[in-house]
């Protein structure tokens, strides 16, 4: 069941009759030999800790180790329990979840790197709330989550979805990707239109930059998560609504990657341009080296 690229993992799913989450969980086993229940409870525990790091700060905030961020997750669940929100349930939800992630992880609290930890917020932020709002069962979750799995494998293999490489794009943009695959998925989508949506999220988030402020994972690592799922579940919406991809998953990958590498070393996660070197990021982290 191993799959090279976009093109060869939809030849499987055609041939065996199967969902992307299938063809992964099969892939795991074969190519980890291990057996089916112990890939099941590994992925079932990764569920658990996204879904702690995403609502634990919702009762107690956290402070980041670098003092840069610390109880925007609550914030943002206390303006929606006065009915004040502007977005809709999913999307209100997912972005709180997501930065509440963030919270965890730049205060040294465990997290699911999900393709990393600087974006580990995307993947649980959107799934969660698709959970609550749509009743899906843990066992279905996983099914996302072993779909998600798949587009980053394929993003790591052949491309990169390191900021110090790629930028931004290649961390959040291949989460909202990875995110935006499980969504549909989820919500009764084909194998081509999981990888639509991967392919559309890329397209719209191409060329992101990674300016972390003081050198931290943290701002503006953490709006940019909650801005990651946003362009997920866009991505999503249009692909199940049947908008078709001009640009097929393995072409876009390779368009992030190309750009990726010709961004300047300033905007690779080198904290030496964008957000890191402006006025208020500079006096805020005590100065630029």
């Amino acid at each position: 069941m191993e799959f090279r690229n976009g093109a060869e993992l939809l030849e499987l799913c055609a041939q065996e009759g199967c969902l992307i989450s299938q063809v992964m969980r099969r892939r795991e086993c074969e190519e980890g030999e291990t057996a089916p229940d112990r890939v099941e409870s590994r992925m079932a525990r990764a569920l658990e800790i996204m879904r702690e790091s995403a609502t634990q700060p919702l009762k107690t905030p956290v402070r980041s180790m670098g003092g840069l961020i610390g109880g925007e997750a609550k914030r943002l669940a206390t303006h929606a329990a006065k009915k004040k929100a502007l977005c809709g349930p999913v999307l209100q939800r997912a972005i709180t979840y997501a930065m509440a992630v963030l919270e965890v992880n730049a205060s040294m609290g465990l997290i699911v790197a999900a393709p990393t930890a600087g974006s580990s917020g995307v993947v649980p932020g959107l799934l969660l709330a698709l959970q609550e709002e749509y009743r899906i069962s843990d066992e279905r979750l996983l099914d996302g989550l072993f779909n998600a799995g798949a587009v980053g494998y394929l993003a790591m293999r052949n491309a990169t979805v390191a900021g110090a490489v790629g930028g931004c794009q290649a961390e959040v943009g291949v989460a909202a990707a990875m995110a935006a695959s499980a969504a549909v998925e989820l919500m009764g989508g084909t194998p081509q239109q999981s990888l639509d949506a991967a392919s559309t999220v890329m397209m719209n988030m191409l060329g992101l930059v990674c300016d972390p402020v003081g050198g931290l994972v943290e701002y503006p690592c953490q709006s940019r998560n909650a801005a990651g799922v946003a362009n997920a579940l866009v991505a999503a919406e249009m692909a199940l609504s049947g908008v078709p991809q001009l640009i097929p998953f393995d072409e876009m990958l390779a368009a992030m990657y190309n750009v990726g590498r010709r961004l300047p070393a300033e905007l690779r996660e080198t904290a030496l341009g964008g957000c890191a070197v402006t006025p208020a990021a500079c006096a805020r982290c005590g100065g630029c080296g």
